[in-house]
């Protein structure tokens, strides 16, 4: 890590999903809340808990010094929509095996299945 900069990684409590255009992408409430620097709060879902038959692996591939190499999938009408770290860096290991969207919804407690 860089001075200044920093990643935790912490087991969540929050029902989380992913809805676009309608359909359910992922839905999760043992998601992975990392926190980083500079980043918004992120929520990664392990992959039990991803549609992933719904989604379409990408050539997309972007280095971060911090986690790793990422690689992405898309839905249609929606490039890139969702990463993950097939080997991230060992202080981030807990991500493996999760995926993260850009749009993920945080349930208020009551509402939802």
């Amino acid at each position: 890590m860089t001075p200044g900069h920093r990643i935790t990684v912490e087991r969540g409590g929050e029902h989380v999903r992913v809805v676009r255009d309608g359909r359910l992408l992922a839905e999760s409430r043992r998601p992975l809340v990392l926190r980083e620097t500079g980043c918004p709060v992120r929520y990664y879902l392990p992959a039990e808990d991803v549609r992933t038959e719904l989604l379409t692996r990408s050539d997309t591939r972007t280095h971060c010094p911090f986690k790793g190499d990422a690689a992405y999938w898309s839905a249609p009408g929606a490039d890139d929509l969702v990463w993950a770290y097939p080997d991230p860096k060992p202080e981030v290991a807990a991500i493996r095996d999760h995926f993260c969207f850009y749009d993920t919804e945080v349930v208020p407690p009551g509402a939802g299945a």
